[in-house]
């Protein structure tokens, strides 16, 4: 199992900006120094809800920082971007990393219909343009003497320059919410992401998957490699008992879920969207998204969950803006504690 951050850090008001991205940033060499085997960035836009907001310029400064973790886009809106602009970043980022990047797609929140709003699209039309957006992506990537005529975009490139660092291109996944679309990302052989389920939920989606892609005529071969760069996300934090853990991480998640709700509630109806779900029944949501307690409660789960054969777990180790000071106490402590643990059942295994 690879372990991984997953970064998307709260700022409530304007004026806490800057100094968010300052600490993220430092989260993010932060998990290099510790051992962690990637960074994940996503993309959200308008309320301070991952501030930082563009993944790809922010994946720079990291790229420029770092030497080692892999760098990786969870996700890119693609309904919000150009593909062709995305290529020519992202090709750019490669080289600047060496290498390192993971590129995440999907077509964009399924509930910020402002998001939609400030680009100039909606919902509907990012779901349209989400098949085409990534194969215009891919062709940019690799194709030469390019002539693009598809229904929603049109382009004609030489060459992409610079080429990518990694070929014919960066590792391309895509970002999943039903059991109908792992099938479907399956039966093309194309890698996963995953997040806000329960262990038993993560464990049978893989298992989905890589009877789907075998039932798609993918050799043994071809569905291991796939399944090896499938990745899930969930929470996580550290504590000296699994009381102060919980009530550490409840605290954030409270926050952070008042934050998103109110955002949407105010804010689509004004473009034409519905509010988006109320919160769920608060316990269930946090249990199946969220692992915490002593480092060895936590390092317990996340064997369990590589002994099940989950190949890579991204975690979100700052919820709702929580203290950098006490983020960076408790990434040192899981560097320290857990995954030793974590790396010595891969080793036995």
């Amino acid at each position: 199992m690879r372990i991984g951050t997953f970064m998307v850090p709260l700022s409530h008001h304007p004026e806490g900006d800057s100094a968010t991205i300052d600490s993220s940033l430092a989260e993010a060499v932060l998990a290099e120094e510790i051992g962690l085997d990637a960074v994940w960035l996503t993309e959200h836009h308008f309320v301070g809800e991952s501030v930082y907001a563009d993944p790809i310029v922010f994946a720079a400064a990291i790229a420029a920082r770092t030497t080692r973790v892999k760098i990786g886009l969870a996700v890119v809106e693609m309904a919000l971007n150009h593909p062709v602009r995305v290529a020519v970043q992202t090709a750019l980022l490669d080289n600047l990393s060496h290498g390192r990047l993971i590129v995440g797609t999907g077509r964009g929140s399924a509930f910020n219909h402002y998001e939609y709003a400030g680009f100039g699209t909606t919902l509907e039309e990012g779901r349209e343009r989400i098949e085409e957006s990534e194969e215009l992506l891919v062709k940019a990537w690799t194709a030469r003497g390019l002539r693009h005529e598809g229904k929603h975009w049109k382009a004609v490139i030489p060459e992409m320059r610079p080429t990518p660092y990694q070929k014919p291109h960066p590792p391309l996944v895509r970002a999943v919410l039903s059991e109908d679309s792992v099938r479907a990302m399956a039966a093309q052989g194309r890698p996963i992401l995953m997040g806000g389920l329960g262990q038993s939920e993560i464990v049978d989606r893989v298992t989905i998957y890589k009877a789907a892609m075998s039932g798609a005529g993918f050799s043994d071969e071809e569905v291991a490699s796939a399944v090896d760069n499938i990745w899930t996300w969930m929470g996580a934090w550290v504590a000296p008992t699994y009381a102060e853990a919980r009530e550490r991480v409840e605290e954030g998640y409270r926050r952070e879920q008042k934050h998103s709700t109110t955002a949407r509630h105010t804010l689509n109806p004004l473009v034409g969207g519905d509010k988006g779900p109320n919160p769920a029944d608060f316990e269930d949501r946090f249990d199946k998204a969220y692992t915490v307690g002593t480092p060895d409660q936590v390092a317990d789960r996340l064997v369990a969950l590589q002994d099940a054969g989950v190949p890579n777990v991204m975690l979100k180790l700052n919820t709702g803006q929580m203290d950098p000071a006490a983020v960076s106490s408790m990434m040192r402590l899981f560097g320290e504690r857990v995954l030793p643990q974590v790396h010595l059942a891969r080793r036995r295994t």
